[in-house]
């Protein structure tokens, strides 16, 4: 019996040997780690990483998101529409350049002017009092509306082209102005249409009719002689 207690001791410190060897290999991984995210500036447990903070800006800095760009309105280089007045009869036409635009109303007695602007497809001009020609462009027409002496027409005027448009002529006759004005329109089955008005000073004249070929050449109002010319000649005056 005595010989055993010594025996027993022994195993017993031996198994607690193994014991503490275990112990001793699992934790040994685990401070490894620690130790290799500790030099690699990695947060060891329970510590928090704050984000980094963004540069103020300075005082004065510009902000760096650009501003809208404006869009300029398109603007018509040059067009010429011609076309008959529903309700009334009459005819009217109108050229634009660069923007800048001149209309001629006509049935045969009453007669205007009007001129103004095209922007974006949008037609305002204005004539005398309260005279105004409102329109839209586009699909090869002009579509609107004229208003002159308290009344009202509306209008489908579809583009032209030379001969036929507007034209106009001036003269100093006695000491009084004469002024006179066309619109040519050719027929699809042939010829053409046209209408105008001339004036020696307030007075209404008989106005000679132009030739459709060649609505340029010289004509006689009276006995005066007059040279018409097409809107390219007298458009910027008339602004």
């Amino acid at each position: 019996m005595s010989r055993l207690g010594p025996v027993i001791t022994l195993a017993a410190g031996a198994v607690l040997a193994v014991g503490l060897g275990v112990a001793s290999v699992t934790a040994t991984p685990a401070a490894n780690d620690e130790a290799a995210n500790t030099a690699a500036g990695a947060p060891s447990a329970g510590e928090t990483t704050a984000a980094p903070s963004r540069p103020s800006k300075t005082k004065g800095e510009a902000d760096a998101t650009p501003s809208p760009q404006r869009t300029e309105p398109k603007k018509i280089a040059k067009a010429d529409y011609g076309g008959y007045v529903k309700g009334n009869g009459g005819l009217i036409a109108i050229s634009i350049r660069d923007g800048k635009a001149v209309a001629y109303f006509c049935d045969g007695k009453a007669e205007a002017w009007f001129k103004g602007s095209e922007s974006d497809g949008e037609l305002q001009l204005t004539g005398l009092g309260s005279a105004k020609v409102t329109a839209e462009l586009g699909g090869g027409r002009a579509r609107g509306s004229v208003a002159l002496g308290g009344r009202k027409w509306t209008f489908v005027a579809p583009t032209v082209v030379k001969p036929s448009g507007l034209y106009r002529a001036t003269a100093l006759v006695r000491g009084a102005k004469l002024r006179a004005g066309w619109i040519v329109l050719k027929n699809p089955g042939g010829g053409y249409t046209q209408v105008g008005a001339a004036f020696e000073g307030d007075t209404q004249v008989p106005i000679p009719r132009l030739r459709g070929d060649q609505p340029t050449a010289p004509v006689t109002v009276g006995d005066t002689t007059i040279q018409p010319e097409d809107v390219d000649g007298f458009i910027e005056e008339m602004q």
